[in-house]
């Protein structure tokens, strides 16, 4: 974790989050707190790196969710040399779908 990142703001906000209940909550809180092109921004890095991790390569991912290149490699770094936090995230829901 970038500890450049910590600091209490951001620890309320991930309080706030960590606190929502369901989706729709999500959905409004994230609508209020993101411009439409930044939530955008964040779902698709989500999914290249869910096709990263099922083993896709960069050329499919590209087309599929309209990523580029430059997208795809900053988030394959995140996975092999990030904080964990993608990989957390997949597994947990990879979990909760058996």
């Amino acid at each position: 974790m970038n500890e450049k990142l910590r600091d209490a703001q951001t620890d309320r906000l991930f309080d706030a989050i960590l606190g929502l209940e369901t989706r729709e909550d999500c959905y409004r809180l994230f609508d209020d707190l993101c411009t439409v092109s930044e939530l955008r921004a964040m779902a698709q890095r989500f999914h290249v790196a869910t096709l990263l991790d099922e083993g896709r390569i960069y050329s499919d991912i590209a087309q599929e969710t309209g990523a580029s290149t430059a997208t795809i490699s900053r988030v394959n770094r995140c996975l092999v040399y990030g904080s964990d936090g993608y990989r957390d995230a997949l597994s947990r829901l990879k979990k909760s779908k058996k």
